[in-house]
């Protein structure tokens, strides 16, 4: 499984993903920190990965048109670093178990 952060989110994010096993970017490193959810889109379909968000825009849009990337909406308050790694790493079995499930939009609070 592939994944895609977004810029709300920290690269740390990305890396510990890679960590636990998984193929993992932040936008940053891949030339998209600034770029528009468009083209995040565009390259997430590309690339086969997981939006992973803080973005409600990508969660409409998933609503709107269906097909596209799956879309990990993260609805937690800004939070530290460590603690927001801490808290992922507790909802990652039920986020993949979603995944796997095949659902498209998957809302994490």
């Amino acid at each position: 499984m592939r994944f895609l952060v977004d810029a709300q989110l920290p690269p740390a994010l990305a890396r510990w993903l890679v960590a636990a096993g998984y193929e993992a970017e932040h936008v940053g490193d891949v030339g998209l920190g600034g770029a528009k959810d468009h083209a995040i889109w565009a390259y997430a379909v590309s690339v086969g990965a997981v939006i992973v968000s803080k973005d409600e825009d990508f969660a409409q849009r998933k609503v709107m048109k269906n097909a596209g990337p799956q879309i990990v909406w993260i609805r937690r308050p800004n939070t530290r670093r460590r603690e927001l790694l801490v808290w992922f790493g507790a909802v990652l079995p039920r986020m993949i178990d979603a995944l796997e499930r095949g659902e498209s939009l998957i809302e994490m609070s």
